[in-house]
């Protein structure tokens, strides 16, 4: 018969500071993986990654290929902008019309999206197609302004997100690709 090395009573609290030990190692990866993606990787690591992006070496990253907008005089400061829209043929007439004004390099049109929101003091749930819009900043005002005069809604959905950085030659591109 195998013995014990300790009692019941003195194995509890040596099991449950064991079980606190595990638990807390096994949170931490979550914790650390929630805070890299909140902060983001070129935030926490960005001495690491701005070397890597000067030398080409260990993210397997080519100078010539990303960059940090700031960084680089052939482009201009560039900005992604949501709108959304009722179905495909609005999403299709209000992409090509921006596209054709130069208002922008490129619209990504994103079918079946559902959108629920309160208007008008009710909640309400909508099949919708989003339009992912990249451009110059300095259109952003001309933008809204061909959004709010082409669009369906009373109040179209006109957000925008900086650029910070990508591949240099697609950022060039949207430069080239719109109007002053």
């Amino acid at each position: 018969m195998a013995s014990t090395p300790c009692s019941s009573s003195t194995c509890a609290p040596i099991q449950s500071s064991l079980f606190s030990s595990f638990t807390l190692r096994r949170r931490l990866p979550l914790v650390g993986a929630f805070c890299m993606l909140s902060l983001g990787l070129s935030n926490i690591y960005t001495p690491f990654y701005s070397s890597a992006l000067k030398t080409g070496s260990k993210l397997g990253v080519r100078s010539h290929s990303a960059i940090r907008m700031e960084a680089n005089s052939t482009t201009v400061p560039s900005i992604v902008v949501y709108v959304t829209v009722p179905n495909k043929e609005a999403g299709k007439k209000l992409a090509e019309s921006i596209v054709t004004e130069k208002l922008a390099a490129c619209v990504n049109r994103v079918p079946g999206i559902e959108s629920v929101y309160q208007w008008e003091g009710k909640i309400q749930t909508d099949s919708e197609e989003l339009l992912i819009i990249k451009t110059r900043q300095s259109l952003l005002e001309a933008l809204t302004e061909h959004v709010k005069a082409h669009h369906e809604y009373d109040v179209p959905e006109v957000i925008s997100l900086p650029i910070t950085g990508g591949n240099l030659k697609y950022l060039e591109w949207i430069k080239e690709s719109t109007r002053e």
